[in-house]
């Protein structure tokens, strides 16, 4: 990412948070609108997950500067969600959520430069995710993988 690139990131968003709660709200609805499978991996009550996407979403915006710094909590949060069920699409999926998202908390400012600073970072967020998850090994299912291991 490039240094205008990050700039870009991080004033955009600095137009987000204050509409956290509205911003949660837009993706969460348009995930599950598009990915209505994967509701079930989210607690019936959204509050506080509404609260943690927004958090860590300003913690990765705010050390896009210094990327290596938070590539391992992002990859820690990746091998967590491998327990979740997550799967590789799955971020493909947040990743058009999050874009819709900011197209409609933007409005005429996410331009294409925005959009594209947005592309590259989520891109770069979710390829580390990726990277990471694969290190895991899959839950095993089943009553006899439960007893056996």
């Amino acid at each position: 990412m490039t240094p205008e690139q990050i700039k870009l990131v991080q004033d955009s968003f600095g137009k987000v948070a204050p509409i956290a709660e509205t911003a949660a709200d837009i993706f969460y609805d348009r995930l599950f609108e598009i990915a209505p499978a994967v509701r079930p991996m989210f607690p019936a009550e959204m509050t506080d997950q509404k609260t943690k996407l927004m958090q860590t979403l300003g913690v990765a915006v705010n050390n896009l500067h210094q990327v290596e710094t938070i590539l391992p909590t992002i990859e820690d949060l990746a091998k967590k969600h491998v327990g979740y069920g997550v799967k590789d699409e799955h971020y493909d999926t947040v990743g058009e959520a999050l874009i819709f998202t900011l197209d409609k908390g933007l409005g005429d400012e996410f331009t294409p430069d925005v959009k594209d600073a947005w592309v590259e970072t989520y891109t770069l967020v979710a390829g580390a995710m990726k990277s990471a998850a694969a290190t895991v090994e899959p839950p095993k299912k089943g009553f006899f993988s439960k007893i056996f291991g």
